[in-house]
C-alpha cells in the first residue's frame, strides 16, 4: 500500500479504475451460475436489478451531484434537475431511433447505455480524487482517494449482475451476457484518467454528468426492467425482489461511502 501511495496520481488512478473494472466483470460472471433460464428465476433478478439501479441513481448519483453543485457555489436543485431529466430525454430519443430495431435490442441497447453511463461519472470522481492530491486540493488525500474507489468497486458488482442477467433473461448466452456486462465497466478507467488530467475543470461540469446519469438509469428502470419483471404471474414477489435489490445497492453505498 505505502508503494502505491508514493506513486504519480495518474498511475494510481489506472489501478484503482481497474479494480472496479474488474469488480463489475466480477459481478456479470453472476451470470453463469443460471446454467438454464427460469422465467421466474429471472424475472426476479430483474427486479433485483431494477432495485439496484434506482438505490445507485439516488446515493451514488443524484446525493453527490447535489453535495458537490453546493461545495461549487451553483444552486443544486437547477443543475441536478436539468442534468436528470436530459439523462432521461436522451434515452427517450434513443428509444424512439431504436423502435424498429426489435425490443430484444432495443432493450440491450438501453440497458447497456444506462449503465455505461452511469460508470463514467464514478470513473470521473476517482480520477478527480486521485487529481486531486496532485494539484494539493482542500482535502484531498490518498486515503480518501483510496477509500472512494473501494466503495466504488464494491458497488460495481451488482451493477455488473445488473445487466448480465436481464441479458441472459432476454435469450444471450451466459457468455456474451458476461461479455457485454463487463464492457460497460471499461469506461471507468478511461474516464479516471481523464478527469485525474483535467481535475480542475471536470469538476465544474461532475454535477451536472452524475444527475444525468441518474436520470439515464431512472429511464431505463421504469420503461424497461419493472414493467417486463411484472409480467410474471408473482407481481408482488417480483416487487418485493425490487425493494431488495434498492437495499442492498443502499447498504453498499452508505456503508462505504
Amino acid at each position: 500500500m505505502n508503494y502505491i501511495s508514493n506513486l504519480n496520481p495518474i498511475i494510481q488512478t489506472i489501478i484503482a479504475t481497474f479494480f472496479t473494472f474488474l469488480v463489475t466483470a466480477l459481478g456479470s460472471a453472476f451470470v453463469f451460475i443460471f446454467k438454464k433460464p427460469n422465467k421466474t428465476l429471472m424475472d426476479a433478478m430483474l427486479g433485483l436489478a431494477s432495485g439496484v439501479m434506482i438505490a445507485a441513481s439516488f446515493f451514488s448519483l443524484i446525493n453527490p451531484a447535489l453535495e458537490m453543485a453546493s461545495k461549487l457555489k451553483f444552486v443544486p436543485w437547477i443543475i441536478v434537475t436539468l442534468g436528470f431529466l436530459s439523462g432521461g430525454i436522451f434515452l427517450f430519443c434513443g428509444d424512439k431511433l431504436y423502435d424498429k430495431s426489435g425490443e430484444k435490442n432495443k432493450r440491450t441497447f438501453m440497458l447497456i447505455l444506462s449503465i455505461t453511463l452511469h460508470n463514467i461519472p464514478e470513473g470521473l470522481a476517482v480520477g478527480v480524487a486521485f487529481g486531486s492530491i496532485l494539484y494539493g486540493l482542500d482535502g484531498a488525500s490518498f486515503l480518501t482517494a483510496a477509500l472512494l474507489a473501494l466503495g466504488i468497486g464494491i458497488q460495481n458488482f451488482p451493477e455488473g449482475a445488473a445487466i448480465s442477467i436481464p441479458l441472459k433473461r432476454d435469450g444471450y448466452s451466459s457468455k456474451k451476457a458476461f461479455i457485454l456486462g463487463s464492457l460497460s465497466g471499461i469506461v471507468e478507467p478511461i474516464s479516471g484518467v481523464i478527469g485525474c488530467l483535467m481535475v480542475q475543470k471536470i469538476k465544474l461540469i461532475l454535477p451536472f454528468i452524475l444527475a444525468f446519469a441518474a436520470g439515464a438509469m431512472i429511464y431505463v428502470v421504469v420503461q424497461e426492467l419493472i414493467p417486463e419483471s411484472q409480467t410474471n404471474e408473482k407481481k408482488d414477489l417480483m416487487a418485493l425482489f425490487t425493494l431488495i435489490g434498492f437495499s442492498v445497492m443502499m447498504i453498499l453505498d452508505l456503508a462505504f461511502s
